[in-house]
């Protein structure tokens, strides 16, 4: 649990109304960060804002609608306008099987069932979300030579299980590689972070079939991304941590180091028979 007395940053992050948004605005607050929420319904944004106001701290909260560009964008200044320009951005935005059916995680859904619709808007919210908020924050980030982009993807179990929020995930991993790469040496570093396991929050339907008592808290999310908003984490890019496996017992270096692996699947790159020479 060591950052604390480190530089204030601006982090935004989306879907800031959701149990994992609230969790790690939570983690922020406590670090001194200056936190913006940003989700679509109005409502619930500002009873998140409520929630976290024992904490104290700067805190906002936006509405906006990931999945629209122009909406983004609007978001980021208006942070930058309160707060100044966005130095930590959380893409935790997204919609998950139980916005389909209540028992889609028990149930579930068929290729038939998923409509060019439905497919559609999960990937708008899931990816294309994720890539307009980076698109929006980058000049700024790249212009001060720091800044870090933290995706919350899923476990590989359900990317190869759950139609068509499985496929978002997985895409939204290989993105957050792809980015990784791209920013190298840049000083703006793209990691993931998942819980490692369904997590206790309303994303997850009482339908679904998983017992709440054995599924992890949200609250395993704040330590990860606590670290990765700090200077101790300077040059990490690339890497996927899984927050039910950090160990607040030891210093933050070696709790990244045993719960991070690569982002995406490396491993695969061995089943590459033939690659053309460049």
């Amino acid at each position: 649990m060591e950052p604390k007395n480190i530089t204030a940053r601006t982090a935004l992050i989306t879907g800031g109304a959701g149990g994992l948004g609230l969790a790690m605005a939570r983690g922020l607050l406590a670090d001194g960060h200056r936190v913006a929420l940003m989700d679509k319904d109005p409502a619930a944004i500002e009873r998140s804002k409520e929630v976290l106001r024992d904490i104290g701290g700067d805190l906002l909260a936006v509405v906006g609608d990931v999945s629209v560009e122009a909406a983004c964008r609007s978001v980021v200044e208006t942070v930058g306008d309160s707060f100044g320009p966005v130095e930590v951005l959380i893409n935790n935005a997204g919609i998950g099987p139980s916005s389909l059916r209540p028992d889609a995680e028990r149930r579930l859904p068929s290729v038939t069932e998923v409509t060019p619709e439905i497919w559609s808007r999960f990937f708008a919210n899931n990816v294309t979300g994720a890539y307009l908020m980076l698109r929006a924050v980058l000049p700024r980030m790249r212009g001060n030579g720091w800044g870090r982009v933290i995706n919350n993807t899923t476990s590989f179990f359900t990317m190869l299980r759950v139609l068509p929020y499985g496929a978002t995930k997985a895409a939204l991993e290989a993105a957050s590689a792809v980015w990784a790469k791209e920013l190298e040496g840049t000083g703006v570093t793209v990691n993931v972070v998942v819980p490692g396991g369904p997590t206790d929050t309303a994303f997850i339907a009482d339908q679904s079939g998983i017992d709440r008592d054995k599924m992890l808290r949200p609250e395993v999310m704040a330590a990860p991304v606590r670290w990765l908003a700090s200077e101790l984490s300077d040059g990490v890019t690339g890497r996927r941590f899984v927050a039910a496996r950090w160990d607040n017992d030891v210093p933050t270096s070696e709790a990244a180091e045993k719960s991070a692996a690569p982002i995406g699947w490396p491993d695969l790159a061995a089943a590459t028979v033939v690659w053309p020479d460049d």
